[in-house]
């Protein structure tokens, strides 16, 4: 049986005791929520495989308390070690060599010499890591391949009677996966676009973000169909058809408004952030409206709008763009 618990000193001390027995917990981080199990001990993360659904080839994101623990699991370039102390705690997953000492399981590595590490800034997942004492394997908080939970509610939707506990700490603050990059080659590698833009890891790096090779899945988030809903999604679409919801994009759709017609906005104002918030929390309303199409707007291709893009495109696989 699946327990939903508000966040409070008690169960806290619920969710460690349960990590510590290898069992999962559901957790909110301030991208989405996590789905938890102790990073070291491949039995529970073999339990997060068969509990989403997950291939066993897509390496699971370690999520450590400190830097201290980052650099017990991976070895760090000067360059990762400096975008590290820049971003973190935050949405930025770092993937490195693995040390002579790494901890984390070869099942959460997918077998891969190389480990994807995060600290995550949200304080309940803070205390959770820092009270278990090891690195938590957390990939979304969903079934694999469906929308990512960014509320409890979403996380009970697809998981009840799957894990043992989840913990609500409301919705989640940024609402859109972290930005992954990998620095086990000379170059940098944006492995996966996420909520800090390329542009501005780019900049900070003074140095380009080259891309990764194709059909070799190295990090989370990178096969290509993911993020579904039940809906067919067609991209880009400058009109609405008479059998399809909506998804807009700065009140483009305007002209189309139907009384009958389900439809949101992501961002009104075309304010970015607030329109990588909303993703996921719409497209699981539109499973729930028993909407069978969904028109989706353009959204801008540069900073925030380059990861909104790519999980739409994930999510419209094998669909159609207009």
């Amino acid at each position: 049986m699946t327990v939903i618990a508000s966040i409070d000193s008690q169960s806290i001390l619920k969710a460690t005791n349960l990590l510590k027995e290898g069992l999962l917990v559901a957790m909110p981080t301030e991208t989405v929520y996590g789905l938890g199990a102790d990073a070291t001990n491949s039995r529970a993360v073999a339990a997060i495989y068969a509990a989403k659904g997950r291939p066993s080839f897509n390496p699971l994101i370690a999520h450590v308390s400190d830097l201290t623990q980052a650099l017990k699991e991976a070895e760090f370039s000067e360059t990762a070690l400096k975008l590290a102390e820049k971003f973190w705690p935050g949405p930025l997953t770092i993937v490195a060599p693995i040390s002579f000492q790494c901890s984390v399981c070869d099942l959460a590595r997918a077998g891969l010499d190389s480990v994807a590490l995060r600290m995550p800034k949200d304080l309940t997942a803070q205390r959770l890591i820092k009270a278990l004492g090891r690195p938590i394997a957390a990939p979304s908080a969903n079934r694999s391949g469906h929308i990512s939970s960014v509320t409890a509610e979403h996380v009970a939707s697809d998981l009840l009677g799957k894990i043992d506990l989840i913990l609500d700490g409301g919705p989640t603050k940024l609402g859109l996966e972290s930005t992954i990059i990998s620095f086990c080659q000379a170059t940098p590698i944006i492995l996966r676009s996420g909520i800090i833009a390329r542009e501005e890891i780019e900049e900070f790096l003074n140095q380009r973000l080259t891309s990764p090779v194709k059909d070799k899945v190295i990090a989370p988030g990178m096969t290509l169909a993911h993020y579904a809903p039940l809906a067919t999604l067609r991209l880009n679409a400058k009109d609405i058809a008479e059998d399809e919801a909506a998804i807009d994009f700065g009140a483009q759709f305007n002209q189309f408004r139907k009384t009958n017609l389900w439809m949101r906005d992501l961002s009104a104002t075309q304010n970015l952030i607030e329109a990588a918030s909303n993703l996921f929390t719409f497209l699981r309303e539109a499973d729930k409206s028993g909407t069978k199409k969904i028109a989706v707007a353009s959204i801008p291709k540069h900073g925030l709008g380059e990861a909104i893009n790519d999980r739409l495109m994930r999510a419209s696989v094998p669909n159609n763009i207009a």
